[in-house]
């Protein structure tokens, strides 16, 4: 097995997996710790080290809220099982699983970004190991980035000593690992060539920044975007939006320096990081992308649209009950003025889809729900075709029976269990039929990877269901429950309606 790589800054040393025939490396930086005078900086260039790294264990996770075991807290109970984990804000390093014996070998590369609203998470959270997807070939990655105020200040003194990068830190740390993969990953058996960027949530989120990104001309050739495609669907609710204008952003962040109780930029970057912070969290802020002109020139989503994105294969979808949105209203006077705003002439029609002619404002609101990510998926389906880029795009509903004394239904990122097929390191009493779905969920995604197209065999040597690619003529997608599954059923009438108004509303979309 291949245990040494040297990459540009040195000679690592990792250790074997679970799975001898996987060597893990863990903790490799991929950038100068960004402290002191590179706090709220550009990620810079690791520094060399002589002899040989051993890269044992996972590096300190970024600097984020501490995490406290909650049973009551659906996400800490699944995964912040550790709440006194390492944290520090030297945190810009990144982990490889390889199944290369030798580093010829030119195996595919994944990427990933994890979640968490870019405020919290890390890749020490178990469910991200990567043995189960690089058994099946592939050389995964999992890289870590700054978060909440440490990635996503703004301020004009920042702006002034870095016009090139004055924002966006964290996503500046996702597309500097992502490089940093590109010119070292040939040492660890892959190929530099042939990399996917995918993510969940945020992270998924993240991967539409940089496929919409002007800077990132050839970096990956694929991409999975996991409940990451957000827009509006009702007004007040169902989307979460991280873009800020820039100038709202400097101006919030010298109201932020003030509470920090310091008048300068040299000053800011002397403050205790906890002390940040914990600041931070206090003031309620919830800090996320900019509009800065140079990493991020406008919304990923909206470029998506308009076919201003990096021309690559892409597999998203979503589980079936999150992010599920509504209008709000209190009566049903209310909900039908409000049709009448939303949709004008045609407010009848929706009402009737709605049956709001029951009398029931309950029923009328339950029929009006909607899942927001699939309405975005579905609009970017439809602007795939009518710009004429035709890239394939490959679209999943999660909806498996999901055990456990909760409940929870598929709960927003129940399925990075699947996925990653690491149902054992999981509480839940899975069984039989979530092992086999995990184990085709898996067999797909590592398809993906490594061809842009998730249909191939099972790894038991069965072929898997036929996924069909998306068209707004088949408009169709796999359905993971008791097991794949593709369907071959039309999206419901009210969906069909909202995808319609959303282009008649915004008739300079394509």
């Amino acid at each position: 097995m291949l245990r040494v790589a040297k990459v540009e800054n040195g000679t690592l040393r990792g250790l074997p997996a679970a799975d001898p025939r996987i060597t893990s490396f863990k903790g490799i930086p991929f950038a100068a710790p960004p402290v002191g005078d590179n706090r709220w900086r550009a990620p810079q260039p690791a520094p060399d080290w002589d002899g040989v790294r051993e890269a044992y264990a996972f590096a300190p996770v970024p600097m984020q809220v501490r995490q406290e075991l909650d049973d009551n807290n659906i996400y800490t109970r699944e995964w912040a099982v550790e709440p006194d984990i390492a944290m520090d804000e030297d945190c810009l390093y990144l982990n490889v699983w390889t199944p290369a014996k030798r580093q010829d070998e030119k195996l595919p590369v994944f990427v990933w970004y994890f979640g968490g609203g870019l405020q919290v998470g890390h890749t020490a959270e178990m469910v991200f190991d990567g043995e189960r997807i690089a058994r099946r070939g592939i050389v995964v990655v999992t890289i870590a980035y700054r978060l909440n105020a440490f990635g996503f200040l703004c301020h004009p003194e920042i702006t002034a000593e870095a016009p090139e990068a004055p924002a966006n830190f964290g996503h500046l740390d996702q597309q500097a690992a992502t490089r940093w993969v590109k010119r070292n990953i040939a040492a660890c058996g892959g190929a530099p060539d042939k990399m996917t960027i995918g993510g969940q949530s945020a992270g998924g989120g993240s991967v539409m920044n940089q496929l919409a990104s002007p800077q990132n001309e050839g970096l990956f050739q694929r991409a999975i975007v996991q409940s990451g495609v957000f827009t509006r669907l009702y007004p007040g609710n169902g989307a979460p939006r991280f873009l800020r204008e820039f100038a709202e952003a400097e101006a919030d962040g010298v109201r932020f320096f003030e509470e920090l109780g310091v008048s300068s930029l040299a000053e800011a970057r002397k403050l205790d990081a906890a002390f940040v912070r914990d600041k931070y969290v206090a003031s309620g802020r919830f800090w996320g992308t900019v509009t800065d002109g140079r990493f991020n020139v406008g919304d990923a989503f909206e470029a998506f649209l308009r076919n201003e994105r990096w021309p690559v294969p892409v597999l998203f979808g979503h589980t079936s009950s999150e992010f599920i949105s509504a209008p709000e209203a209190g009566t049903l006077d209310e909900f039908e003025r409000l049709a009448e705003a939303l949709f004008g002439e045609d407010a009848q029609t929706f009402l009737s889809l709605c049956d709001a002619d029951s009398g029931s404002l309950e029923q009328a609101v339950k029929k009006a729900s909607v899942s927001g990510i699939e309405y975005a998926i579905r609009i970017a389906g439809q602007a795939n075709s009518d710009t004429g880029a035709n890239l394939p795009l490959y679209y999943y509903n999660f909806d498996a029976d999901i055990p456990g004394w909760d409940n929870p239904g598929t709960f927003h990122s129940v399925d990075l269990w699947f996925f990653f097929e690491t149902l054992a390191k999981c509480w839940r009493p899975f069984v039989g039929k979530h092992y086999d779905l995990a184990r085709q969920m898996c067999d797909y995604w590592a398809n993906f990877i490594c061809s842009g197209d998730p249909n191939g065999q099972d790894s038991i040597g069965e072929e898997l269901p036929r996924w069909e690619v998306y068209t707004p003529e088949a408009p169709y997608g796999m359905r993971f429950a008791d097991r794949a599954e593709f369907t071959r059923e039309a999206p419901g009438e009210l969906v069909q309606f909202l995808v319609r108004q959303y282009f008649n509303k915004n008739p300079s979309k394509p």
